[in-house]
C-alpha cells in the first residue's frame, strides 16, 4: 500500500486527534471516500507499532471509525470497500486494521458477514489464517476469529466449502498440539471454534438439501475433513478432545455448545473414533452432561435432546461401557428423573415425547439396565428435578442433530446457582481417588478464562 501523505507526529494525543480529522471529512462522491479510507488505512498501519499494540487500541481504532460521518453517511459503500479490500491486500499491518474493523462492524451488523461471504471471504481468509501464524501482532488470531464469525451465522457457499483441503483442517489441529502445553494459551479458543463451526458447516451440507438436484448431488459428495482427519489421525490430535470437553463443561452460549454436541455425537457415531478420546475425559464428559441435564430450565428444549442424543452413543460405543462403570447410579437417576419415573412424573409435571424417547433408549444401554432406578429417582425427587415442557417430536438422527441451532450469543440459562461457595466439584478419576478434573459451576470462572483480559472481539458470553 503506496502511503500519500506524510505524518509527523509527537505523542498519543496527537495520534487520535489526527484520525478523528482523516474519518471526520464530508465526501460528496465515491471517489472521496475511496481517498478517506485509503488515507484512514495509511495513517493507521504507519502507526500501528507505536499507538495501536493492544486489541483494546484496535477496537477502539475501528470504532473511530464506524462511529464517524465518512462511514455514516455511506455505510454500504463503505463496508463494500473494505470487505473488498481483505481479497487484494498484502500487507500484514493494513489486513490487521481491514480484519479488525470487519470484526467490530460485524458483531453489530451481520449483513457485513454476509456480505463477506457473498464475495467469497472465506477462502481468502482460509489462505490467509494458512500462511499467518508466525505473525506476533495477533492478526492471525483476530482472523481466525473472523472466520468463525462469518461462519457461524450462515450456510457457505459449497463451492468454497469443498475447496478447503485435508492439509487445511491438519494444520488447525496441529497448532492446536503444539499449544496443548499451556491451556492457558489465547490461541486454543479461536482454533477450536473454527473446527467446530466448520464441522456444522460439513453436517449442514450433507444433510440440508435445498430441491436443486445439482446441488443435491453435490452435497451427496461432500466429506466432512474434520471427521476425516479425526478418523485417520485421531493419536495425533488428542489434545482436541480434551479441550472441547472442557470448553463444555464452562460455556454459556447455547450455540457454542451445540456446536460442540454435534462433533461429540459424530464422534461418537463413527466407528473408527468410537475411542478416539482419553477415558478419563470422557467420564468428565459424564459429569458435564449429568450436570447441565439437571440444571436446564423447561424451555432448552432443543439443548436438552441434543445431550440426551449424545449421552446414548457415548454409553454405548466408547469406551466407558466397559467395567468399571463410571457414574452408573447417577445416570440411572439422571434418567428415572428425566422420564418422570415413580411419583417424580406427578412432581415434575409432563415429560415431553421426544425426552421420553431418548430416554427409553439411553436406557437400553446393556450395563445401565437395573430394576431400581425407578425407587432410587423417587428418593432423589426432593432434590433433583426438571421440568419438562408439553410433548413434541423429532427424529433420533444425525439429520436432527445437524438442525438444533441458536442464535449467537444466546446465553443458556441456570436453573438456580449451583455450588454457591464450593468452588466447583472434583470429578473423580478411574480410581475413585479424587484426582480428576475440577469443574467449576456452570458459568463460573476457570483458568482459561482468568489467563488474560477479556477480548473486546469477543462477543459477550464467550470466554
Amino acid at each position: 500500500m503506496e502511503f500519500e501523505v506524510l505524518y509527523t507526529l509527537d505523542n498519543e494525543e496527537q495520534f487520535w486527534e489526527e484520525l478523528d480529522d482523516i474519518v471526520s471529512v464530508h465526501c460528496q462522491s465515491h471517489e472521496l471516500i475511496d481517498n478517506a479510507l485509503r488515507s484512514y488505512l495509511a495513517f493507521t498501519s504507519e502507526y500501528k507499532s507505536e499507538y495501536l499494540k493492544t486489541e483494546h487500541d484496535l477496537a477502539r481504532c475501528s470504532f473511530r471509525l464506524l462511529e464517524s460521518q465518512l462511514f455514516a453517511a455511506q455505510k454500504d459503500y463503505v463496508r463494500m470497500q473494505m470487505v473488498s479490500s481483505i481479497l487484494q491486500e498484502e500487507s500484514a499491518d493494513v489486513l490487521h486494521l481491514i480484519v479488525a474493523f470487519l470484526l467490530c462492524d460485524g458483531r453489530q451488523n451481520e449483513s457485513t458477514f454476509f456480505l463477506m461471504n457473498e464475495i467469497g471471504v472465506f477462502s481468502r481468509l482460509v489462505e490467509l489464517i494458512e500462511s499467518g501464524k508466525e505473525d506476533e501482532s495477533g492478526l492471525h488470531k483476530m482472523m481466525l476469529e473472523l472466520l468463525y464469525e462469518m461462519s457461524r451465522i450462515q450456510r457457505l457457499q459449497v463451492e468454497e466449502l469443498v475447496l478447503v483441503g485435508d492439509e487445511s483442517i491438519m494444520y488447525l489441529f496441529t497448532l492446536i498440539e503444539e499449544l496443548s502445553d499451556d491451556v492457558n494459551d489465547s490461541y486454543h479458543y479461536p482454533l477450536i471454534k473454527v473446527l467446530l463451526v466448520l464441522n456444522e458447516q460439513y453436517m449442514v451440507a450433507a444433510h440440508s438439501g435445498n430441491g436443486d438436484a445439482l446441488n443435491e448431488c453435490i452435497n451427496a459428495v461432500i466429506t466432512n475433513k474434520v471427521i476425516k482427519v479425526l478418523t485417520v489421525h485421531g493419536s495425533t490430535y488428542k489434545s482436541f478432545g480434551s479441550i472441547i470437553i472442557l470448553v463444555l463443561n464452562r460455556e454459556n452460549e447455547t450455540s457454542l455448545q451445540l456446536l460442540i454436541l454435534k462433533l461429540l455425537y459424530l464422534l461418537f457415531t463413527t466407528p473408527s473414533t468410537f475411542e478416539y478420546f482419553y477415558t478419563n475425559d470422557l467420564r468428565v464428559l459424564v459429569d458435564v452432561i449429568i450436570r447441565n441435564l439437571l440444571d436446564l430450565p423447561a424451555n432448552a428444549i432443543s439443548l436438552r435432546h441434543t445431550y440426551l442424543r449424545v449421552l446414548y452413543p457415548l454409553l454405548e460405543y466408547t469406551q466407558l461401557k466397559q467395567a468399571p462403570h463410571y457414574k452408573r447410579d447417577e445416570l440411572r437417576r439422571l434418567l428415572a428423573i428425566m422420564s418422570g419415573g415413580g411419583t417424580a412424573g406427578g412432581h415434575f409435571g409432563s415429560v415431553d415425547e421426544t425426552t421420553e424417547r431418548l430416554v427409553a433408549r439411553c436406557r437400553t444401554v446393556a450395563w445401565l439396565e437395573a430394576d431400581d432406578h425407578v425407587a432410587t429417582a423417587t428418593k432423589n425427587a426432593g432434590l433433583l428435578g426438571v421440568e419438562m415442557p408439553s410433548a413434541m417430536t423429532s427424529a433420533l438422527s444425525v439429520v436432527e442433530v445437524t438442525a438444533q441451532r441458536e442464535k449467537p450469543g444466546v446465553q443458556t440459562p441456570s436453573r438456580g446457582k449451583r455450588d454457591e461457595g464450593t468452588g466447583g466439584e472434583n470429578v473423580e478419576d478411574g480410581d475413585g481417588n479424587g484426582n480428576g478434573v475440577l469443574l467449576k459451576p456452570h458459568g463460573g470462572a476457570t483458568e482459561m478464562e482468568a489467563a488474560e483480559e477479556k477480548s473486546p472481539f469477543e462477543i459477550e458470553g464467550e470466554a
